[in-house]
């Protein structure tokens, strides 16, 4: 049974080194980058040993498999700092509820709007949710207005990405923040082919008195 994919070191050991490396031929580069050739293993391992460093094996698929000549715990290092590096950079979306109600008032209403745009504008999705209370149900006609209101003011700063329904006695909508384009940069009029060249202006006759 191989072992689980979340322990780390377990991940590690499927990393094939030194002797463990059982292809027939392999393509080799050294430590500095450079192509050594095909070559059995045992000769590009007698190389590495040479140079005091570890044969790796960095592309088990490829035909034949790739190893490199180099520090394997140098290169477990730097393996792990860019995990690390890549995983920092992921943003993790999260959702972030704002709750109204049927009889909201205007200063209410404003507040938990501007938290939606906030919170889109931070990069996390927003769950826009109206509870109807005992009666209330007879009028869920206005808290459509209210989710439909809060959508259409949000604006550019967010996108539906669930429209308003209902869930038992709560009506919600999910928005989601709008991906930023890159400004086009402006591209200058090419001139037609065998366009002629503009004709010089004629200058007038400078008259000495």
């Amino acid at each position: 049974m191989p072992p689980p994919f979340n322990d780390k070191r377990s991940q590690k050991s499927f990393i094939r080194t030194n002797e463990r490396i059982r292809a027939r031929e392999v393509r080799v580069i050294d430590e500095n980058g450079e192509q050594v050739g095909i070559m059995q293993p045992f000769d590009a391992l007698k190389i590495a040993r040479e140079r005091g460093l570890d044969l790796v094996e960095i592309s088990p698929n490829a035909v034949p498999p790739v190893c490199r000549i180099q520090d394997y715990g140098k290169f477990l290092y730097e393996k792990d700092k860019s995990d690390r590096a890549a995983k920092k950079k992921q943003k993790v979306i999260t959702i972030k509820e704002v709750k109204f109600s049927v009889t909201v008032d205007e200063h209410d209403y404003q507040t938990k709007k501007n938290q939606a745009v906030r919170f889109l504008q931070e990069g996390d999705k927003v769950k826009a949710s109206l509870r109807f209370k005992g009666r209330q149900m007879a009028h869920r006609d206005l808290g459509y207005k209210i989710i439909h209101r809060l959508i259409q003011d949000v604006g550019e700063n967010g996108i539906v990405e669930f429209m308003p329904r209902m869930e038992g006695t709560t009506l919600h909508a999910i928005l989601a923040p709008t991906k930023k384009a890159e400004p086009k940069k402006p591209v200058a009029p090419s001139k037609p082919e065998g366009a002629a060249e503009p004709a010089p202006v004629p200058q007038a006759p400078v008259s000495h008195a």
